[in-house]
């Protein structure tokens, strides 16, 4: 368990060093979040991109790049192709998202023949540190799938605790969310987390405790479990939201941020390696916290 992203910090500090790959890198908070990295992470690089455009912008933040790390390229297709085959090639442990769109990214990524794609389906992750919790709190999917079927949420579900797992949690604690906790027909996700539910005690979902339907209040506050009568092991400490949808996982995780003074790191799982994908608004914060979560 991790209260915190120093935590998570102090926990990566004085291992092996890593190599990411940065695509498209003439991205001024892309590599604001490279150089912090590299000072901070000992992370070292590869700055796939427009050579002039990449030094340009480093000088400007005060970023004294190692130019042999930089790899020329003209175009978002051929940045986004040349940093996947520096991961394929083990050059790089981890790909990140710059100044390229996500879809041109994702292209590449699941290309049959040149791609990284892990053989599971894509998802992403959110990790939040908010001043109202006492640990960091997972979140998955609210970035990629849009409206996932049980088949895809099992799926989400064991990225994330898979992920999880390899960071030092044991059994992560997980909240299949829907608006109320009983199941009701009429509201599909309260099947899919009661479904669930039951796969993890049969063992057909490991490495992890799952409960649902959990509202959110249940999932967050113990004192609301008990005020309603559920006997829940989740309630009040658990690891994981598992939501619904993209649009609840996203509105949910931007609320929390901007009204409710939380940091957020996110990256997308199912690859061979982490990728650093955040909004085009991220901050260089957000990126070098997505960035620690992906080492």
């Amino acid at each position: 368990m991790f209260e915190n992203f120093d935590a998570l910090k102090r926990s990566v500090l004085g291992g092996e060093s890593k190599t990411i790959a940065l695509a498209s890198a003439a991205d001024l908070h892309s590599l604001e979040a490279i150089r912090d990295a590299a000072k901070e992470l000992n992370v070292k690089y590869k700055l796939v991109g427009d050579f002039d455009k990449i030094i340009e912008i480093a000088k400007q933040i005060g970023f004294d790049l190692d130019t042999d790390a930089i790899v020329h390229t003209s175009s978002e297709e051929e940045s986004a192709s040349t940093s996947i085959k520096l991961v394929r090639d083990g050059h790089a442990q981890a790909l990140m998202k710059g100044n390229l769109q996500t879809a041109t990214l994702l292209k590449a990524v699941l290309d049959k023949e040149s791609g990284i794609s892990g053989g599971s389906i894509l998802s992403h992750l959110a990790v939040l540190e908010s001043p109202s919790y006492h640990k960091l709190i997972f979140m998955s999917d609210g970035g990629m799938n849009i409206y996932p079927d049980l088949t895809q949420k099992k799926a989400i579900l064991e990225n994330s605790v898979k992920f999880m797992n390899k960071m030092g949690y044991k059994t992560p604690k997980v909240a299949a969310l829907a608006a109320v906790e009983t199941v009701n027909e009429k509201m599909s996700e309260t099947v899919d987390a009661a479904a669930l539910a039951k796969m993890n005690k049969d063992a057909e979902i490991e490495g992890c405790l799952v409960e649902g339907p959990l509202s959110f209040d249940l999932a967050v506050s113990r004192e609301s479990a008990e005020i309603k009568g559920i006997d829940s092991k989740v309630s009040g400490d658990v690891d994981l939201l598992l939501v619904p949808n993209i649009a609840t996982g996203n509105i949910m995780s931007k609320a929390l941020m901007y009204l409710g003074g939380a940091k957020m790191a996110g990256c997308i799982l199912g690859a061979r390696v982490p990728i650093v994908l955040v909004s085009r608004g991220a901050s260089a914060e957000e990126k070098l916290l997505s960035i620690l979560l992906a080492l």
